[in-house]
């Protein structure tokens, strides 16, 4: 597997959706906080190509390339696609629910 920090970085639009639904909600409540929130999950997501395999392999799917994140309370699906060289981040939910989509 010839993984390395230069794999780049993918974001589906479900993520996209997903993400945006989320600092609405929390920007309800503070707008500091969801800027906050979007730049730490940011530099989180950004470092996943030194470390792919860090986090657990997936509880949604049977696949070792597809991954969760946990940060503050939301799952963050990831896939290491070592075939293009790449992270594809997927979905982002509350763990504690199902994935919106």
């Amino acid at each position: 597997m010839n993984l390395n920090s230069n794999m780049q970085i993918k974001i589906d639009k479900v993520f996209a959706n997903n993400f945006n639904i989320i600092l609405e909600y929390i920007a309800l409540d503070k707008i500091t906080a969801s800027l906050k929130f979007k730049n730490e999950l940011f530099k989180q997501i950004k470092n996943i190509p030194n470390f792919p395999y860090k986090y657990r392999k997936s509880f949604y799917f049977n696949d070792i390339n597809i991954r969760d994140m946990i940060f503050k309370g939301y799952t963050i699906v990831y896939e290491i696609d070592t075939t293009n060289n790449q992270i594809i981040v997927l979905n982002i939910f509350d763990k504690n629910k199902p994935p919106l989509s």
